[in-house]
C-alpha cells in the first residue's frame, strides 16, 4: 500500500497507563514514529500494572498491548542533562502527548508554553482526569471513579441493581481516541497555517460527551432516566430492547415492533400490546418476554427472529466469538513476538486505508532500548 498517512511525523509520548499510550498506539499504527519517554529504572507505571498476574518479558501484558510499535527513551525530567536532550528531541518533534496530573509538566519545565518556545509548530496533547482548573482537578483520574462520578454507572444494569460500571476502562480508551481526533485536526490546521496547537481533553469530559443523549434528555425534562426492572439495555429505549435468558444462553433484542415480535415468537400474552405501549408498559412486556424466551434455546428463537428480519443476536463470550466465521474474516488478530522471543496475539488497528488493513508486528519496547540510537541521531 501507499505510505501510511502519518509517516514522517514524530510523536514524543510522555504518557503512562492507558489513556495517553492508547492515543500513541493509534498514531503509531497510522504511520507516526512514537518515542515513549520513560523514567529510568522503572519506566511507564503500566509496566508493573498486572492483569490477572500476566507478565511477559518482565512487563505487564497490558503494557505490551498498548505500547507495541513504539520506541523507548529513558530520561530523568529532574536532570538538567536529560532535559537538554529532551529539548533537542522536542525541536524535531511534531506532536507531544502527556497524561500527567496538572502541574507535573509545568514543574519539569515542559508545559505547553515552554515546549512551544522550543518548537513553535508543536501539537501538544494533554489528558487530565477532570481538567486543570476547578475543585476536581487534583482528584485521582481512575476509570472506575470517573464512571461513577459522571453518572455512567447508573445507566447499566436493571432498576433494582446497584450502580454497575462497564467491564472495561471506557474512560481511558475513549479519552485516548478523542485526543487522537484533536491531534489530527490540529495537524491539518498546521499544514494550512503553520500554527501549532494545545489540544486538551479530560476523561470526565469524554464520559460526559459519551452520555450526550442522557444528559440532553435530563436537561430537557429535568428527570433522571429510569432503568427497566429487568432486561435493561438502555434506560431511554422502550421494550423489548435488552438481554433475555433462554434455555441454554442469552439473546439480545434491539428495537423491533411489538406486534410483529409477538407474531414471530408466537406469544399470545404479548399480542395484546400495541407499539404505542412499548414504553409505558415496558416492564410488563419485558416480563412476558423473559418467561417466554426461557422455554427454548438460543437457536430456536434466533431462527424465528431472523426469518422475520428482526434485530436479534446471541450473547457471546470470547470463546464463542473467536470461533465464528464472521470474526475470522475481520482479520482483527495481530501476532507479536517480543524481543525475548515470546509470542502473543493482540488486536490490530481497526482502521483500513485504501482498503488495506493496518498491521504492525513491532513489539512494545524494552525500557530504554532506543536511547543509544536516538542520541546518535541527535548528534548527527
Amino acid at each position: 500500500m501507499n505510505a501510511l498517512p502519518l509517516q514522517g511525523l514524530t510523536v514524543l509520548e510522555f504518557s503512562q497507563y492507558l489513556s495517553g499510550p492508547s492515543a500513541g498506539l493509534r498514531l503509531a499504527d497510522l504511520g507516526a514514529r512514537v518515542i515513549k519517554i520513560e523514567r529510568p529504572v522503572v519506566g511507564d507505571a503500566c509496566r508493573r500494572l498486572s492483569i490477572k498476574n500476566l507478565w511477559i518479558d518482565g512487563d505487564s501484558l497490558l503494557f505490551h498491548t498498548i505500547n507495541r510499535n513504539k520506541e523507548s527513551f529513558t530520561a530523568d525530567l529532574k536532570s538538567p542533562e536529560d532535559r537538554a536532550i529532551l529539548h533537542r528531541l522536542i525541536a524535531r518533534a511534531d506532536v507531544l502527548t502527556h497524561n500527567f496530573r496538572p502541574g507535573v509538566m509545568e514543574a519539569s519545565g515542559l508545559d505547553y508554553a515552554a515546549v512551544r518556545a522550543i518548537r513553535p509548530g508543536i501539537v501538544y496533547g494533554a489528558i487530565s482526569g477532570y481538567g486543570k482548573i476547578g475543585p476536581w482537578k487534583d482528584r485521582p483520574g481512575r476509570d472506575l471513579l470517573l464512571q461513577c462520578m459522571s453518572g455512567l454507572a447508573y445507566t447499566t444494569g436493571n432498576d433494582r441493581d446497584d450502580p454497575m460500571p462497564f467491564g472495561l476502562s471506557i474512560a481511558d480508551s475513549l479519552c485516548g481516541a478523542q485526543l487522537v481526533q484533536g491531534i489530527l485536526a490540529a495537524l491539518v490546521r498546521r499544514q494550512r497555517t503553520g500554527d501549532g496547537a494545545l489540544v486538551e481533553i479530560s476523561m470526565m469530559e469524554s464520559l460526559l460527551d459519551l452520555q450526550f443523549e442522557f444528559l440532553t434528555t435530563y436537561h430537557t425534562t429535568g428527570q433522571l432516566p429510569q432503568r427497566s426492572r429487568l432486561s435493561n439495555g438502555n434506560p431511554l429505549l422502550s421494550a423489548p430492547y435488552g438481554i433475555y435468558a433462554t434455555a441454554n444462553g442469552h439473546i439480545a433484542i434491539a428495537m423491533v415492533n411489538i406486534p410483529q415480535l409477538a407474531q414471530a415468537i408466537a406469544s399470545e400474552p404479548l399480542m395484546r400490546f400495541s407499539q404505542e405501549q412499548a414504553f409505558s408498559h415496558r416492564d410488563e412486556i419485558k416480563e412476558i418476554l423473559a418467561a417466554h424466551f426461557a422455554s427454548q434455546p438460543n437457536a430456536w428463537w434466533l431462527e424465528r427472529l431472523h426469518a422475520e428480519d428482526m434485530w436479534a443476536m446471541p450473547v457471546q463470550d470470547w470463546r464463542d466469538l473467536t470461533a465464528q466465521e464472521g470474526y475470522g474474516v475481520l482479520g482483527m488478530e495481530q501476532p507479536i513476538t517480543t524481543s525475548h522471543g515470546k509470542s502473543l496475539i493482540t488486536t490490530r488497528c481497526p482502521i483500513r486505508i485504501d482498503g488495506q488493513r493496518l498491521y504492525s508486528a513491532k513489539p512494545a519496547p524494552a525500557l530504554g532500548q532506543d536511547n543509544e540510537r536516538i542520541v546518535m541521531e541527535l548528534l548527527k
